[in-house]
């Protein structure tokens, strides 16, 4: 998830192009014309890394699917009004294999279409109007399912687009079936082994 953390004037605004060739630009969104700073906890981390092991760990049996970390950005906001350039990173996020062959391989690292699903991970950083904002967002930008993981409280809250929102936790068990076919795990696999890691 995002921590607000602008890096430029507000008179000063980037395009995307010039977002994309800031030396940091991996680690940056584009909100309003500003760069966000992508900003994790070690517990946010860890439980990121987690998801793509799990939801990759499917997609190399199945291949129905492609698995992107946090460095694939998405272009797809259009009909945002106040912001149609904003460009958002989700932690996780998954394109279908049928559509994913039918834009190409993106280059540089921006893809134009909404994800089938895109999984966001809280850390301690998040303000709860932030991940509203987000959610928002992403409803508008159409995406179709999201998943906002909770690794403090091991839950998963599954936002389909439209519908409404479920909590699932760690007993229960979780699909995907409109990003990934087949696809079941508990929710508990989605969160690593519980250890003393200190939080900044």
């Amino acid at each position: 998830m995002t921590a607000v953390a602008e890096l430029a004037s507000p008179a000063q605004r980037l395009t995307p192009d010039e977002l994309l060739r800031l030396p940091n630009h991996r680690t940056l969104e584009l909100v309003n014309g500003q760069g966000v700073e992508i900003e994790v906890s070690h517990l946010s981390s860890r439980t990121e890394s987690r998801v793509v092991r799990v939801l990759e760990g499917f997609t190399e049996q199945s291949p129905v699917a492609v698995v992107y970390t946090s460095g694939m950005i998405y272009r797809c906001f259009q009909n945002l009004a106040v912001d149609p350039d904003r460009m958002r990173r989700p932690d996780v996020s998954v394109v279908r294999m049928d559509r994913f062959r039918a834009i190409g391989d993106p280059n540089p690292g921006v893809l134009r279409i909404p994800p089938d699903l895109a999984v966001e991970v809280l850390s301690t950083h998040d303000l709860i109007a932030d991940v509203d904002e987000k959610l928002f967002e992403y409803e508008v930008g159409g995406f179709p399912l999201v998943w906002v993981v909770n690794p403090v409280r091991r839950t998963v809250t599954v936002h389909p687009f439209p519908g409404k929102p479920s909590i699932l936790t760690a007993e229960d068990q979780i699909t995907a079936e409109s990003a990934l076919p087949g696809f079941s795990c508990r929710v508990a696999e989605l969160f690593p082994p519980t250890v003393a890691v200190p939080e900044p």
